[in-house]
């Protein structure tokens, strides 16, 4: 016997394929990301395309649902490692592109893999790089709607 309306809707599962509605912003308002409802990202759960972290938030909401959850660091990108900066030598950066404080350079692990690297600073000849992620240690304010559960 079905005891109310909620019963009838369906819910994410964890392998769901869904429609999302999402923003993710800092604590501050600095909007990192976001998908409006008119232009939801299509993905499934479990795949690997959306933090995994977040996916796990989403598994047993209802189609409709909107849910606003505050995530901290432990719960979102992590912490950052001191381990993760290293210094480098200003001569392995190319000629025509100095690397400057603040700028994202990508850069090829020995396994082909690109990682993200932040300039902390340049000085004496040393570049100082950052590549724990570059939300690490941040809070999120993230709100979903689930626009459709795809069958």
């Amino acid at each position: 016997m079905i005891d109310s309306m909620s019963d009838l809707l369906p819910r994410v599962q964890a392998d769901s394929e869904i429609s999302l509605a999402f923003k993710m912003e800092l604590l501050g308002g600095s909007l990192v990301e976001e998908a409006p409802e008119d232009a939801p990202l299509r993905f499934q759960l479990g795949q690997g395309e959306f933090l995994d972290k977040l996916e796990a938030l989403l598994v047993g909401l209802e189609l409709g649902t909107t849910a606003k959850l505050t995530i901290g660091p432990e719960g979102a990108f992590g912490f950052s490692d001191p381990q993760n900066i290293h210094s480098m030598d200003l001569a392995d950066f190319p000629l025509d592109m100095p690397p400057q404080k603040g700028q994202v350079i990508g850069f090829s692990t020995p396994t082909g893999q690109e990682v993200p690297g932040t300039i902390k600073a340049v000085n004496d000849g040393r570049v100082l790089v950052d590549f724990n992620h570059p939300l690490a240690d941040a809070t999120v304010l993230f709100t979903a709607k689930i626009i459709e559960i795809h069958s």
